[in-house]
């Protein structure tokens, strides 16, 4: 108990980050879920384009174009997926060599001295993060698999469907499309978050500013850019 507690107030700056950066990491996500359910965001305007995307899908005969735009989402996935392969690839490699990497920090100004075992959990953490994120890539991707299924089986125009269960149908791809998109949105938030991380190896107090700036940068993008705006005009139109 009182190695915990030496522990504890010995690198209580270290305490203080990490627990901050999963407030905001984890924070983040619930308040974005929850705020797109009554607030315009681009989750939730982009929902509405593919819905409107798998509508139009539905009254043509020829889905080429339809079948090729989500070819090109899927290999966008594909393309973060490998590469956060290859990055944690090189954070294995480097926690082989710990010592060097610490020499090098070490002379960055404002940096702090760490332990072999403080930098080894740093590492460990990032580690982890790209792991989350590959799950999220390799799951988004596998359901915009899923999509390319129900777009193949998706009734055509002679086919004899009600209007109504035309409509359903149109409403279940779009929803299965908005869960790929919102897991490879997830997937890149692991990727800023983990930018953040990086300041911990210099300073505890550089890696709570960026991990609150990561947030505002988030929320600037999903709540309030430009971007958004001109979805929301052109949707409304």
């Amino acid at each position: 108990m009182n190695e915990i507690a030496k522990f504890a107030q010995t690198h209580w700056e270290s305490i203080v980050a990490f627990v901050w950066f999963m407030v905001c990491f984890y924070g983040y996500m619930i308040y974005s879920q929850r705020m797109a359910r009554t607030t315009h965001c681009l989750s939730s305007v982009l929902h509405q384009y593919r819905q409107a995307w798998m509508e139009q899908m539905l009254t043509r005969d020829v889905r080429v174009a339809d079948t090729t735009a989500l070819a090109n989402l899927e290999r966008s996935v594909a393309f973060f997926a490998s590469s956060t392969m290859l990055i944690l690839a090189g954070l294995v490699t480097v926690m082989g060599s710990t010592d060097k990497v610490i020499d090098m920090v070490a002379d960055v100004p404002f940096a702090i001295d760490a332990s072999r075992s403080e930098w080894e959990i740093k590492l460990l953490l990032l580690v982890g993060l790209f792991m989350y994120a590959f799950f999220k890539f390799t799951w988004s991707l596998r359901q915009y698999g899923f999509c390319a299924v129900m777009l193949g089986g998706a009734p055509t125009m002679d086919a004899q469907v009600s209007g109504r269960e035309r409509k359903a149908f149109a409403i279940r791809i779009a929803h299965v499309a908005s869960l790929a998109a919102n897991n490879f949105n997830l997937g890149l938030r692991t990727y800023y978050f983990s930018l953040a991380v990086l300041g911990w190896f210099i300073n505890p107090w550089l890696f709570i500013a960026l991990s609150s700036g990561i947030v505002w940068v988030l929320y600037r993008r999903e709540f309030k850019s430009r971007t958004l705006e001109e979805l929301i005009i052109s949707r409304a139109e």
